[in-house]
């Protein structure tokens, strides 16, 4: 009897609740603000705050939508979002959908305000009889509100705030819902409504359920599938299809015998739709958001921290971040699909994800910094042969390895700051293996550092003794390097590498100014490498690498973005020269010369660190440009050497025979459509540098000869054995480089001593010849095959030199 009295009672409370909250409805809708002391729940005090404190308007709250990343070519990278939403006009949503979605939660929708007062009646008698919550008395404008007011939150208590189960709340959600109502038309309230509510499994809005999960737009929908999507927004989670088929199903055949109820559907088509599956399994289009679930995964985190950089989406990062998952933005990058395809090929054909060593590559645009292409062995994800790293970039980047030390690729930066300096690439040096340096003192930009007792480099190629700078690159001598390097300064060297965006990965800091630095120093990336490389390519015109090319508002409004950033770092004549020493190492005689390929002129340099525990090989044409590395990227760093590369140990790690390959199969699959190019030939000036005059040692004693020229500011060496020359024999037969053509301050003179065999003989004393007789035709001169490749300017290499 009891249990009687108190269901009566709380039938009678309900109504009175009802009742009051009509004519509250009644009064807001005329604008007013009156307490109702005498309904439970409600303190007259704060119902009449809440009343007055209400805007007369309701601020549409900014659809989340959906960013989408495009190539270049504008297939999809990744789709980034909070919510993953497709906003829709009305007109392109199925008229059945909009007809369930009326009849299961607002059937007078168009026939009432901004409250329902029959349809709140009678939720609230059929749910105080059941004892439960069976019905709902908040109209589809009241629910939009709510959606709305959750939507607009930004903090936990903010959410707490518009969903609290309180009488306030829901005297300030019908407040809004009547401003709503005269704001919009009833079908603009429900589009609003469609493209804002939650259907489940992360579709949100219904063009994105519809997609989810049949596959069809929203304009296709049919009865079932209508039905089902209808009855979602009130448990998006607890009638998902995809989790719990069978209680959707339960779910949508209430919402399909509502429909008949009310006449919106005939028996037939109720009968037909009842026993139609819930949905289709194969039919379902997973919601793959986030690069995790893209094609590059790696690529694509890159853009997006290039894109949280940018000031034109926020404040902050954390506004920045939100701004791009959430603005409906296109933004369209640099990757190449037929490149990234190229070098991920590359990287496949010559290693595994399982590998002991990574193998990684970057290919980028000379003369723009566009990013055309990232690819590495390892996988994205956290199973076995996957990682989170990007062994591309560097720590400035989430995700970002830090990069390796790139050895002898660290040359190219000395060779140009020997050009800058005025330093021929016929420049000379004795260069042994090994090169006792202990104590030698080398120029930086904050001082000297002296290097260590007993340093004694060597060469891991043999050489010429007395190679050029051409000569040297082509066999990576390491002493002419670090001698070159003496001459020309540290300082030099890290300034261009600074220019060319080379900084330590791993600490963000400059590169260390040490004796080594031309050897390789601090951690570089492909990315660095490869972007470095194309500003020799481009002729000495660095630009900064960056990947997003165009941004596009939810309007198709452009975005400022700060696009390309190039400058001249060095002279076109440096880069020239660059250009050509690196293309010889190219050639049959240097390290690379297996790499190359094709018909357009190819440059690049080798790089094996010490203990061979990362080996490179950076490369380029004037189209493209790419840096390939093979290393050790596990704690602790051992030597390639024995460790697994594609499946198979590594027997002798090396920039040209362990990452050239990798360099080789990306680039020569990537130039392939691109015309013919060649790069500009050095000037005369480069070629032989800034030189001055040698003075005449030819005929004398060799040490007098070598004191001479010493004494003219040229290091001296003399040649052992002889030559064939017209001088006396024990004196000097001639110079290289020779007199006539000079030589810049300071460098190597070599002294070739004759052995007299092309001596005159003795000039008889009668010189009268017999009538008729001709002179002998002279015997052309002998060229020596020491000769340096000069320029065709200078061709005259044998002879006596003057």
């Amino acid at each position: 009897m009891r249990v009687r009295e108190k269901g009566d009672r709380g039938v009678v409370q309900s109504v009175v609740l009802f009742l009051g909250v009509s004519v509250l409805s009644g009064a807001l809708a005329a604008g007013l603000a009156i307490p109702f002391a005498g309904l439970a729940g409600f303190t007259t005090e704060k119902t009449s705050d809440t009343l007055q404190d209400l805007p007369q308007q309701f601020d549409e709250v900014p659809l989340k939508q959906k960013s989408t990343i495009l190539a270049a070519d504008g297939s999809v990278i990744a789709t980034l979002a909070e919510q993953n939403r497709v906003p829709v006009k009305l007109k392109d949503v199925a008229p059945i959908m909009q007809k369930a979605i009326v009849a299961i939660e607002d059937d007078r929708f168009y026939e009432h305000g901004a409250l329902d007062a029959k349809g709140t009646l009678r939720a609230l008698l059929q749910n105080q009889s059941s004892g439960s919550v069976q019905q709902g008395g908040s109209s589809i404008t009241q629910q939009y509100v709510k959606i709305s007011l959750v939507e607009k939150a930004k903090t936990p208590a903010e959410v707490a705030a518009a969903t609290a189960d309180t009488y306030q709340r829901k005297v300030a959600e019908l407040r809004y819902a009547i401003a709503v109502e005269k704001q919009y038309s009833k079908n603009e309230i429900l589009e609003k409504y469609l493209n804002l509510a939650n259907f489940g499994d992360g579709a949100w809005g219904i063009q994105a359920a519809a997609q989810h999960y049949f596959s069809v737009n929203a304009s296709q929908l049919t009865l079932p599938q209508a039905a089902m999507l209808a009855g979602l927004v009130k448990n998006p989670t607890g009638y998902d299809p995809t989790n719990n088929p069978s209680r959707a199903k339960e779910r949508r055949d209430v919402v399909l015998r509502r429909m008949l109820q009310l006449n919106v559907i005939s028996v037939s088509q109720a009968n037909s739709a009842l026993k139609t599956p819930v949905i289709d399994p194969n039919k379902v289009r997973p919601n793959k958001l986030g690069c995790a679930n893209g094609p590059y995964p790696f690529y694509c985190e890159y853009v997006v921290a290039e894109l949280e950089d940018n000031a034109a989406f926020g404040k902050t990062k954390t506004e920045r971040a939100n701004y791009i998952k959430t603005a409906g933005l296109t933004i369209r990058t640099s990757l190449d699909p037929k490149i990234q395809a190229d070098a991920q090929r590359s990287i496949d054909t010559h290693s595994k994800p399982t590998d002991q060593a990574i193998a990684a590559i970057t290919i980028v645009e000379p003369g723009t910094g566009l990013v055309k292409a990232m690819a590495q062995s390892r996988k994205y994800g956290n199973k076995r042969g996957q990682t989170a790293y990007n062994y591309n970039a560097p720590k400035t980047y989430p995700g970002g390895y830090g990069g390796f030390q790139n050895g002898s690729t660290m040359k190219a930066f000395t060779i140009a700051a020997a050009i800058q300096k005025g330093i021929p690439l016929n420049y000379k040096i004795n260069s042994p293996s090994p090169l006792p340096m202990g104590g030698q003192k080398f120029s930086t930009c904050d001082g000297t550092y002296t290097t260590e007792k007993g340093y004694s480099p060597k060469n891991s190629t043999s050489n010429v003794s007395d190679p050029n700078m051409i000569q040297a690159a082509q066999k990576s001598t390491n002493t002419y390097f670090l001698q070159l390097s003496q001459r020309t300064g540290l300082c030099p060297i890290a300034k261009i590498a600074a220019a060319l965006g080379m900084y330590d990965a791993q600490s963000l800091g400059g590169l260390d100014q040490v004796a080594s630095m031309t050897l390789g120093v601090g951690y570089i990336t492909p990315l660095q490498l490869a972007n470095a490389y194309a500003a020799f390519a481009a002729r000495g015109m660095y630009c900064t690498p960056w990947a997003v090319t165009t941004v596009k508002d939810s309007a198709n409004k452009s975005v400022s973005i700060p696009g390309a950033n190039c400058k001249q770092v060095l002279a076109p004549e440096v880069a020239d020269g660059v250009n050509a020493v690196l293309h010889e190492v190219m050639e049959p005689n240097g390290t690379g010369g297996k790499l190359k390929f094709g018909k357009s002129d190819l440059a690049g340099k080798t790089g094996t660190i010490q203990d061979a525990k990362a080996v490179w090989y950076a490369g380029y044409s004037t189209k493209l440009a790419a840096a390939a590395t093979v290393a050790d990227a596990s704690l602790p760093y051992t030597k390639l050497q024995n460790q697994t590369l594609n499946g198979k140990r590594i027997n002798d790690p090396s920039g040209s025979g362990t990452a050239g390959p990798i360099w080789e199969a990306a680039m020569k699959a990537a130039l392939q459509g691109y015309p013919t190019t060649r790069f500009v030939a050095p000037t005369d000036k480069t070629q032989r540098g800034d030189v001055k005059s040698l003075p005449f040692v030819n005929g004398m004693n060799p040490e007098d000869a070598a004191n001479k020229l010493r004494q003219a500011g040229f290091e001296v060496a003399i040649a052992s054995g002889t030559v064939n020359s017209e001088e006396t024999a024990g004196t000097v037969a001639y110079t290289d480089p020779r007199q006539r053509d000079g030589a810049p301050d300071g460098s190597l003179v070599t002294i070739y001593v004759s052995n007299g065999s092309k001596s005159k003989p003795t000039t008889p004393t009668n010189t009268t010849k017999p009538p008729g007789t001709t002179k002998p035709p002279s015997t052309p001169t002998t060229l020596n095959p020491n000769c340096p490749p000069w320029n065709p300017k200078y061709p005259n290499c044998g002879g006596r030199g003057r």
